[in-house]
């Protein structure tokens, strides 16, 4: 049996609902995730210091993942790689990915600390600021070890956000490489509009695009995503149909699909657009956004591991967005009550 396996950095979450004042204070976005530099890094120190402080296991690939396999209820289905610490957090982490059910395979950096992220939750609304850490170490040698080539030589389908960029775009290459060589789908999310601003990562997201099948994105980073291709586009269906009919290897067909919050889901292929209706849901009922976009990606791809259509994997994509925005940071509990469909097509 083929697995489902992410690539990307584990981070622990550390999340407060918090004020105005001190979202300005860093002046940071909402909706927005940045790396963290020397201003922004005492925001750690002022979230840890507050009584409303959580600590949930974390990284946008790993959570799509968790969401993944809580989706799909079997055993050995999924996987994730990446690099952590030898600490009290890498123990967390492990402990509770496993406790999803995904097999976790860390690097261990033992000089230096576990990743961390930010979560600033204002409004229902989130602002990430990531301290990379020990994930930010995170070597191709270890994807190319005796015990790690078996890992993913078994997926069927290798998913890794764009965050991922900035640490080894040589072991995206590398998985890349092996997906087109051996037939399985290759998957990559857009991440954060920074990664498609900053020269060297978007040249990383150029080299690998030709090897997507599905690439990954909401609104704003299409936006950027149109800036960076130098689209004359700004509509977010036409840049999902530009970058859909981007050269691929091998004659490979790629899927581009967008997210855009409570509006509908654009994908586009082969030159050609649908969308997806959200199912409506009662704002009271939104605790915050932050893990929407990974839990979407986790349940599309729960579904296309199972052979679904498009629809049946949006539809999916959706029920575990709407799961995860009721909860406070991406917690799982439970079986999911979810029940194959077809998401509406909108005319």
């Amino acid at each position: 049996m083929s697995i489902l396996l992410g690539v990307g950095n584990p981070l622990l979450d550390i999340s407060s609902e918090v004020d105005k004042k001190l979202v300005d204070k860093y002046e940071l976005k909402m909706n927005n995730a940045i790396l963290a530099e020397k201003k922004p890094l005492p925001v750690f120190a002022d979230l840890e210091k507050m009584d409303t402080v959580k600590y949930i296991a974390g990284g946008a690939t790993q959570n799509s993942i968790r969401v993944a396999h809580w989706m799909m209820q079997k055993k050995d289905a999924t996987a994730f790689i990446g690099c952590v610490g030898d600490d009290k957090y890498a123990e967390k982490l492990k402990e509770c990915a496993e406790g999803d059910g995904v097999k976790t395979y860390y690097l261990t950096d033992k000089e230096t600390e576990t990743g961390t992220c930010a979560c600033l939750i204002y409004q229902k609304e989130r602002s990430l600021v990531a301290n990379l850490a020990a994930a930010n170490l995170y070597k191709i040698d270890h994807m190319k070890s005796k015990d790690i080539v078996p890992v993913y030589e078994s997926a069927g389908i290798v998913y890794i956000a764009g965050f991922f960029i900035t640490v080894s775009p040589d072991t995206i290459m590398l998985l890349a490489n092996h997906c087109l060589d051996t037939g399985k789908k290759f998957c990559m999310n857009l991440s954060a509009p920074f990664i498609l601003q900053v020269p060297p990562f978007a040249e990383a997201l150029k080299k690998a695009l030709p090897f997507m099948d599905f690439l990954f994105g909401n609104e704003s980073e299409a936006a950027e995503f149109g800036k960076m291709m130098k689209y004359e586009a700004t509509d977010v269906a036409e840049i999902a149909i530009l970058a859909s009919k981007e050269p691929t290897e091998k004659g490979k067909v790629r899927t581009v699909v967008f997210t855009q919050g409570s509006s509908c889901t654009i994908v586009a292929k082969e030159g050609k657009v649908t969308k997806y209706d959200v199912p409506k849901l009662d704002s009271k009922k939104i605790v915050d956004s932050n893990g929407a976009g990974d839990a979407f990606v986790g349940g599309f791809l729960s579904q296309l591991m199972g052979g679904a259509d498009i629809a049946t994997c949006c539809d999916a994509g959706h029920y575990s967005a709407q799961v995860i925005i009721q909860t406070s940071g991406t917690v799982l509990t439970g079986t999911p009550e979810y029940k194959a469909k077809k998401a509406d097509v909108l005319a």
